[in-house]
């Protein structure tokens, strides 16, 4: 078995502690969404829903793609903006000065796009932005439904008469909680890239040596 530095745990553990974060904080929103929105529904007379039907409600499913979309989109721009744009002093800018540029390139086989060259090269080398553009457009889709179907819901306990999806996305209610989102995201990406041109993280890769200036940019 692995030990020290060799260890899978080592070796993956921002990863895995992240992804703990993660499931602990969504199995938290789901048992609690789920009391929540039954407490809602019995309010109304209506029958309460069993976790698996919950898991496929809008409720659960515009709440739970809502944040994701906004990450996405946080870290698609985020991804886009700093290839180009510079930040004084920041810790999340690239140098002012292409010449404080140092590229890092281990020893190590190449990725397959790039023996390929080309076309492959080309989309590798824009890969990430795709990535978390194509995450965010997907779960943008999928906030839209899931909001949609709870819009319908609601409409269903109240007795009012349904609502199409063409109808539903030209309502304020959806733009509301996305750009609700989307400002906040931008917001603590901003809080970042500011308060890393003062304050430091001893060790951390987000920050600027403890002993460097506050006018040095990047790490």
């Amino acid at each position: 078995m692995s030990s020290g530095r060799d260890s899978f745990l080592y070796r993956n553990g921002l990863s895995l502690v992240l992804l703990a974060c993660m499931l602990l904080s969504l199995g938290g929103q789901i048992f609690a969404g789920w009391r929540v929105y039954n407490t809602e529904r019995l309010e109304h007379d209506a029958a309460a829903l069993t976790l698996p039907q919950y898991l496929t409600s809008g409720h659960f499913v515009s709440a739970t793609f809502e944040n994701w979309e906004s990450e996405f989109l946080q870290m698609a721009m985020y991804v886009l903006l700093t290839v180009t744009l510079r930040q004084r002093g920041s810790a999340e800018s690239r140098p002012l000065s292409p010449e404080q540029e140092k590229e890092r390139i281990d020893r190590g086989p190449k990725p397959w796009p790039v023996r390929m060259g080309g076309l492959w090269k080309t989309l590798y080398g824009h890969s990430l932005a795709i990535a978390f553009g194509l995450l965010f457009v997907l779960s943008f889709a999928l906030h839209l439904h899931g909001s949609w179907q709870h819009e319908r819901a609601e409409r269903l306990l109240q007795g009012e008469d349904p609502i199409s999806l063409g109808h539903y996305v030209q309502e304020a209610q959806f733009w509301f909680e996305s750009f609700q989102n989307w400002q906040s995201e931008f917001f603590a990406v901003l809080a970042l890239v500011v308060l890393s041109i003062w304050l430091r993280q001893k060790d951390s890769p987000q920050s600027k040596p403890v002993e460097a200036p506050h006018a040095q940019t990047g790490v």
